[in-house]
């Protein structure tokens, strides 16, 4: 994933600085689905410069199964060999002095010695060791104190040698002796817990493999060394559960430094990929490459002896780096919001905070019983099970698998429990059941505070209402029906209200449903078939839900396609409303032209006076315009101001009242039916008014649209005085309602020096229109 980390090293078509939390950007260009990481490019294959493992797709295919093919055939080598290994059929229990006591036995010969001590293992060829040989049921990976450690693995050693010999004979405490003939366990005898294990550990390799294979970049590779080192930390634990006591006697010498090894390297691993994902940062190959030189220093002198603490100096870096994993998470997130980087962040700080606490209790050995190691046996087992069921769970977190997520969880809580146990156990000399009971209250309460902080960036939620998302969508629908180009911003507003992402972008591709982008950091939109002959238009891409406080999931892409299918629906439905509506106008306007226009007609002709006929060829003149509008869906503005004031001026000069006319608009818009309609009574309204009651000699209509609003004005210099003692009947009462459908509003005050002021506003024509 390349980038510098400056605001430079942004692909063209996204941002130059981050936009407000409240209103996303919105750019034209089309940029990467999978984010700003300029390693989800796909190079040119044909160009020289193209790695290998591009240009070569066989490549990428026989990797994973070279990988899968190795792994088994290693695997298979492994169990074949625990199987031929001999073995006691017997198993031991240390007490508190210390004394090896027989528990139960297959041997006959042993069976007779259940509850009896032994005192040391002889070989046939004179091979020595002492029974404490026998107690020796974990990895010497665990000991804090050098000299202990050097000294069991000698013990494994010896004993190892021993048990290879063809009879062993077993000394008790009593003098007595028993011999006996090691023997194979055969796989049959590998134990259930071997399996889980192993299995599980393959799993992990495999997912390893095939994140590799699917994209090689350098956060990819991190994540496959991590993966491997803990897929042989399982493998060794699966190892030391087939053995009773002691260990697989070919990995004493190699237990401790390559488990040493492997979390040093997971640690580097974890530094580098916080380096490259999700946003490569600045002097990405510096840090890493630190993080790589301390762990690889630590685990060569570990291994070579060079260290007077090697198991401080391992869980020290581990946590050093763990640390740095989590600050680079937060650099990272401070330059770009994805949400991938407070995830992981949070996971980071719960795994660094285990491993810290386990750390703690494993450094508090000096004080422990027998049924201590015990506890923190498997307090290790259950660490190494929770890390790995982590880096399972971390490509899949855009798609949150519940199972294991709760899994990756109650593992951890389960650690955090042991490893209390221990602390209450060492520190305080508390009793066994008070201990345990003490550290599972505060585990579940970190279960409960830890829960929700991690799962609220991987869970979807919004604020809007299902009224609330109604309203917005036949909004929408009937502003979409005016202006179909406007389909992108319109549905961007509403999207955004949802998710409230902090880039919206267009992209030239269409999509046939909504659907996760970039692991989660974004959100592919199909952009609904809104136009006449129904087709796709493209598609946008919504990034960083909440402000990048949360991920996008498969529930987000549901609920926006249904949000677009319903848009879709609403505004073929209005469509068809309109349809209807406009041919129900043009019948009426028809019938009214048709009859009503001719009996008019009729009566002007017959009539008795000059000024029957005079009001009756004004009202045949309103009926005119009357049916004209009617028959029309859209009347431009120039043309309606043209028939407002021919109409007015009409009916004013008949009632001696002298008409100012004035009209400016930037812009001749398109008014609809109702727009039109509306307007025309308003005018009227305001107009009969002053005739009938203001005892007016002039009245001035000013009309203006600029910057997409309106404002009308009409001012007369009559006796009119104080509006708000007014009482508003239907006629006033019908401008204020009309107006307020318009989404405007209306006000009277006296003029100076005399008469009265009406002003209509109408703002946002647009977004009405």
């Amino acid at each position: 994933m390349s980038h510098d980390g400056s605001e430079t090293g942004r692909p063209n078509g996204l941002n130059s600085t981050w936009p407000s939390r409240t209103l996303p950007a919105w750019n034209g260009a089309a940029p990467s689905e999978l984010g700003t990481d300029a390693e989800t490019a796909t190079p040119d294959a044909s160009s020289p410069g193209t790695p290998l493992w591009s240009r070569w797709p066989a490549v990428r295919l026989r990797f994973p199964i070279g990988g899968v093919v190795l792994g088994v055939a290693l695997w298979v080598a492994l169990v074949h060999a625990l199987a031929g290994a001999p073995r006691l059929d017997a198993s031991w229990r240390a007490d508190l002095r210390g004394r090896v006591e027989v528990v139960a036995s297959g041997e006959p010969a042993l069976r007779e010695r259940v509850g009896q001590y032994v005192v040391a293992l002889t070989g046939t060829d004179g091979a020595y060791v002492g029974a404490e040989a026998l107690a020796l049921n974990r990895s010497p990976r665990w000991i804090v104190d050098r000299a202990r450690l050097m000294h069991e693995q000698t013990l494994q050693t010896q004993l190892a040698a021993v048990l290879a010999q063809d009879t062993v004979k077993l000394s008790f405490t009593d003098g007595a002796s028993v011999t006996l003939h090691p023997s194979p366990r055969g796989v049959a005898g590998l134990p259930v817990l071997f399996w889980l294990l192993s299995a599980f550990s393959a799993c992990l390799y495999v997912e390893a493999l095939l994140v590799v294979s699917a994209r090689s970049s350098g956060s990819n590779w991190a994540f496959a060394a991590m993966a491997w080192c803990q897929a042989g930390n399982l493998l060794f634990i699966a190892v030391e559960t087939t053995y009773e006591s002691g260990l697989f006697g070919p990995l004493v010498p190699w237990d401790t430094p390559m488990r040493m090894a492997f979390d040093l390297c997971s640690a580097a691993a974890v530094v580098h990929g916080a380096c490259l994902y999700p946003r490569r940062l600045k002097r990405a190959r510096t840090i890493a490459a630190a993080g790589w030189t301390l762990a690889v220093a630590v685990a060569a002198g570990t291994a070579a002896g060079w260290l007077d603490a090697p198991w401080w100096w391992t869980q020290a870096s581990a946590i050093a780096l763990g640390v740095a994993s989590v600050g680079l998470l937060s650099w990272s997130y401070r330059i770009e919001p994805h949400p991938m980087a407070l995830v992981l962040q949070r996971f980071g700080i719960l795994t660094v905070s285990t491993w810290t606490l386990m750390t703690l209790a494993l450094a508090s050995s000096d004080r422990w019983s027998n049924a201590g190691q015990n506890v923190a046996d498997v307090g290790t087992v259950i660490w190494y099970v929770f890390f790995a069921a982590t880096l399972m769970l971390v490509p899949f977190l855009a798609k949150p698998q519940a199972f294991l997520r709760e899994f990756v969880l109650v593992g951890a809580v389960s650690t955090v429990a042991t490893s209390l146990d221990l602390l209450l156990t060492a520190w305080f000399s508390l009793g066994a059941v008070a201990a345990m009971t003490l550290a599972l209250v505060i585990a579940l309460a970190v279960y409960a505070g830890v829960r929700p902080w991690i799962l609220n960036q991987l869970q979807g939620g919004t604020r809007f209402t299902t009224e609330r998302v109604f309203e917005q969508l036949y909004r929408i629908a009937r502003e979409v029906e005016v202006r179909p180009d406007r389909t992108p911003a319109l549905l961007s507003q509403l999207l955004s209200e949802l998710f409230e992402p902090l880039e919206v972008n267009l992209l030239e591709h269409s999509a046939r449903r909504a659907r996760v982008a970039g692991e989660g950091a974004g959100l592919v939109v199909p952009l609904p078939a809104l136009g006449e002959q129904g087709e796709h238009t493209g598609s946008m891409l919504l990034r960083f839900a909440h402000g990048g406080r949360r991920l996008f999931t498969a529930e987000d892409a549901r609920l926006t396609d249904r949000v677009v299918e319903q848009l879709r629906r609403a505004v073929h439905f209005d469509r068809a409303f309109e349809q209807g509506r406009s041919e129900e106008r043009l019948r009426l306007a028809q019938d009214l032209h048709d009859d009503i226009g001719a009996r008019l007609l009729t009566l002007m002709y017959q009539a008795q006076s000059a000024e029957m006929e005079d009001y009756l060829r004004h009202t045949l003149q309103d009926l005119k315009t009357l049916t004209r509008g009617l028959a029309a869906s859209n009347h431009l503005l120039s043309h309606a101001a043209a028939e407002w004031k021919a109409d007015l001026t009409h009916r004013l000069q008949a009632a001696g009242v002298r008409l100012d006319w004035n009209v400016a608009f930037d812009v001749d818009i398109q008014l609809s039916v109702v727009h039109w309609s509306a307007l025309t009574r308003i005018l009227r309204e305001l107009v009969s008014n002053v005739i009938a009651h203001a005892q007016a000699s002039g009245i001035e209509i000013d009309f203006r649209l600029e910057n997409d609003r309106i404002d009308l004005t009409i001012t007369d210099d009559g006796v009119g005085r104080n509006p708000r003692t007014w009482s508003h009947g239907l006629g006033l009462g019908g401008v204020r309602k009309r107006v307020k459908q318009l989404g405007g509003t209306v006000e009277w005050v006296e003029a100076a020096p005399r008469g009265i002021r009406c002003h209509v506003t109408l703002s946002d024509l647009s977004t009405r229109w």
